[in-house]
């Protein structure tokens, strides 16, 4: 039978020939990516910051930190972002890379779609008054003291960059569609992928869901990044592709980003974090959401593709790949 490499993918990488588990190789590779990520954004911020006549003494002085980041919000954005494309996208295709030859049908960069994206989007939309519900919930929790420091400082951090002057695209560009690309390469495209493999279907949307929740190193709001971390993993395995993941992950850090660039110096808007949503936008919400994912599921597969063939449905074991994956007729899938 004539195999089309866009419908599934050859399990033939030195990591596969060596028999290496999935779920170690995907825990490795997030090891990996934190450390590289974490390294490359510091050197990258050092380096851009002497280069700009910064003295290193000033920037480790007790205000030196707050001073500069006021002053140079496009020189943190742009080491975070170099720090995302070396530290979570290369090693998410390099890693499958070892896995398969077939990267893309690996990582399921495949067509999609505009039925599945319409409804991904809205899904997004029913979803958000739920996290935004859950994190009041979990934020209001009585948590340690140095968790509740640590976080202060992240969101300091975060509303001196949001206040600077430059370009709403900018914004977009850097803090939305960059990390929308780089993290779903990572978590939906690898880390799920392995998960699945070695977990069954809904373990590995579990796996990448809670994983994406934890490492945003923000403990009170890990459960509620976990929830939207699930929702977009459950939408790459129901639509055998990677594009409904990033469209939704775009849409929801340019929310984001677009709602801090407006609330910051604005009081008003800045108490929007701590606003309660009325009952009727709760049930309206889920009605939405429920509505979605059901018009998802009554159109799983994309009419250009056939299933992944080495995955198994949600209930079913988790089965191993062959060293070569073979297409499969559609019509013979019960």
């Amino acid at each position: 039978m004539t195999r089309n490499p866009s419908q599934s993918f050859q399990a033939d990488g030195p990591l596969e020939r060596a028999s290496f588990p999935p779920l170690l190789s995907a825990c490795i590779g997030l090891v990996v990516a934190f450390l590289l990520f974490q390294g490359v954004s510091t050197v990258v911020l050092l380096l851009l910051t002497l280069q700009g006549g910064t003295n290193l003494a000033d920037l480790l002085s007790p205000d030196g930190l707050a001073t500069f980041l006021s002053e140079n919000a496009d020189t943190v954005i742009w080491a975070n972002t170099i720090g995302q494309v070396f530290g979570l996208l290369l090693p998410g295709l390099l890693f499958a890379r070892w896995h398969s030859t077939t990267v893309r049908a690996f990582l399921r960069l495949r067509p999609t779609s505009g039925y599945h994206l319409l409804f991904a989007g809205l899904g997004l939309l029913g979803l958000i008054p739920l996290v935004h519900l859950s994190a009041g919930f979990f934020d209001s929790l009585p948590w340690p003291e140095w968790i509740r420091t640590l976080e202060e400082g992240q969101m300091a951090l975060i509303e001196q960059v949001l206040t600077q002057d430059f370009s709403l695209v900018f914004a977009i560009s850097m803090l939305a569609l960059t990390p929308a690309i780089c993290e779903e390469i990572l978590f939906r495209g690898y880390i799920q992928r392995q998960a699945e493999r070695s977990l069954g279907a809904w373990g590995g949307i579990l796996f990448s869901g809670i994983i994406f929740g934890f490492y945003h190193l923000r403990l009170t709001q890990a459960i509620p990044l976990s929830l939207l971390g699930i929702y977009i993993a459950w939408l790459t395995w129901q639509t055998r592709s990677l594009w409904p993941a990033i469209l939704v992950h775009f849409m929801n850090n340019t929310f984001a980003a677009v709602l801090g660039k407006m609330a910051a110096g604005n009081e008003a808007l800045a108490e929007m974090e701590s606003f309660t949503f009325p009952v009727w936008v709760i049930l309206l919400s889920v009605l939405v959401l429920i509505g979605a994912v059901s018009a998802l599921m009554r159109r799983p597969i994309n009419p250009m593709r056939t299933p992944d063939p080495e995955i198994p449905h949600a209930g079913e074991p988790p089965i191993a790949p062959p060293v070569q994956m073979e297409q499969r007729n559609p019509s013979s899938e019960a």
